[in-house]
């Protein structure tokens, strides 16, 4: 999800969520039956294959030092008015190693725990591709179809007067965002509802992927499909649903199968409708106006495919880890994913970041409502940050190059210093969520 909010400066007139009711407690009491329990039951039955998938230091093993430069650069984002901050680093022969500052809760004063839940907003994006890309790799679509091909019935492929038309859409278009498709969270109506003044009344309001898209097509779009880029949440909105019509399964069901089980993420999640994080979690800050408001709980439908996912940071470094180690992808689809030269920046579902030393990283970043993460690794995987902050409000631009810059470009006495960037083509830092 996209959104450009205004610097917190504090935690003056905080307002506590309301609590869910009605649909949305029963929303709630489903869980159990799709969440991390049910999730363990499938990795249960997977193949035993999947056992081998990735090599983690084991958990007994004493905790990483946290990386002071990188501690540091969490300690501005506190200063500079974030509630709390917190890091996951996983490097090579050294145990992860985990920093916070500031806190998880502004009237508990609890600080952000390790296993803390989160939404992930549009790095749910990276695992929509990675399943898109399988099924290239599958024969059952290719990246030159029309998205109108591979769309449920009765989804709309056009908006009025044929301006916005999916049919003139590739899959590979949608996928590096050069489809000049209209974000639907920019609508100023949705806007309002999804950030504004409105959010109060609408948080739980429920969103269908076709109503999100009739919305984005109702807009002329801003280019020409093919001739730039233009971030849009709209592109990955039809992504999730080209994975239904082409596997029968809604996308955050393939996803499970396909990546969350093998790999063992069993604390990352797609709540649909669920308005409530699961436990443990601390609370979640957005600003309305000129107020802080706890924004813990909403109806995530608000973001479907381009930004609903649920996770900790711990299954973030796992999943990027296995991603670019080349666990998910054969090499031809790898070669795709990191194919950010249409774009200078942005792969298919990636996007890179060039640091002052030389080192570039591979990752995506992600917007919510009080949520704002971000994970970057390096080319193979075997270095990987995740970092996040409980508010949406950070400053702008986003602070991802100094805290990329802390941990990435400093030598580190439990691991080796990375290696410097030998990929080819352009690569710039989008600033996109």
């Amino acid at each position: 999800m996209t959104k450009h909010p205004r610097r917190p400066d504090g935690a003056r007139a905080l307002r506590p969520a309301p609590r869910p009711s009605g649909r949305r407690a029963a929303a709630v009491r489903s869980r159990a039956l799709t969440g991390p329990a049910a999730l363990a039951a499938l990795a249960a039955v997977s193949l035993t294959a999947c056992s081998g998938l990735l090599r983690f230091a084991p958990a007994t093993q004493p905790p990483g030092r946290p990386p002071v430069r990188t501690s540091a650069a969490l300690h501005r984002l506190v200063a500079d008015g974030a509630p709390g901050a917190a890091a996951l680093v996983t490097r090579p022969r050294s145990a992860a190693a985990f920093t916070t500052a500031g806190v998880a809760d502004l009237r508990s004063g609890r600080t952000i725990r390790r296993g803390d839940h989160f939404r992930a907003g549009s790095l749910t994006k990276t695992l929509v591709a990675t399943v898109v890309l399988q099924l290239a790799a599958e024969h059952r679509l290719t990246l030159h179809d029309s998205a109108a091909r591979h769309l449920p019935r009765g989804v709309p492929a056009t908006g009025d007067g044929g301006r916005s038309d999916l049919r003139r859409v590739t899959i590979r278009q949608l996928l590096e965002h050069t489809t000049g498709l209209f974000n639907y969270t920019d609508d100023p109506r949705l806007a309002y509802q999804l950030f504004g003044n409105g959010f109060g009344a609408h948080r739980y309001d429920h969103h269908t992927p076709a109503e999100l898209l009739r919305t984005a097509l109702g807009h002329p779009p801003v280019a020409a499909p093919g001739t730039r880029y233009s971030y849009s949440n709209t592109n990955y909105l039809v992504l999730g649903l080209v994975i239904e019509a082409v596997t029968g399964h809604p996308y955050a069901t393939e996803i499970r199968r396909r990546l969350l089980v093998p790999a063992r993420l069993g604390h990352t999640s797609f709540p649909g409708t669920d308005p409530v994080l699961p436990d443990p979690h601390g609370r979640a800050y957005t600003r309305v106006g000129d107020r802080r408001v706890d924004a813990t709980s909403l109806d995530p439908s608000r973001a479907g495919p381009a930004g609903e996912m649920v996770t900790t940071l711990g299954d973030l470094n796992r999943f990027f880890s296995a991603l670019l180690g080349g666990r998910f992808l054969a090499p031809r689809q790898m070669a795709e994913l990191r194919d950010a030269r249409p774009t200078g920046g942005h792969g298919l579902g990636l996007h890179t970041t060039e640091l002052p030393c030389g080192v570039t990283v591979w990752g995506h970043s992600g917007h919510i409502n009080g949520s704002y993460v971000r994970t970057a690794a390096t080319a193979g995987g075997r270095h990987v940050l995740s970092y996040r902050v409980n508010t949406d409000a950070v400053p702008a631009p986003a602070p991802d190059k100094a805290v990329l810059t802390a941990e990435f470009c400093a030598p580190h006495q439990d691991g080796p210093r990375p290696p410097r960037r030998t990929d080819t083509g352009p690569a710039r830092h989008t600033g996109d969520s």
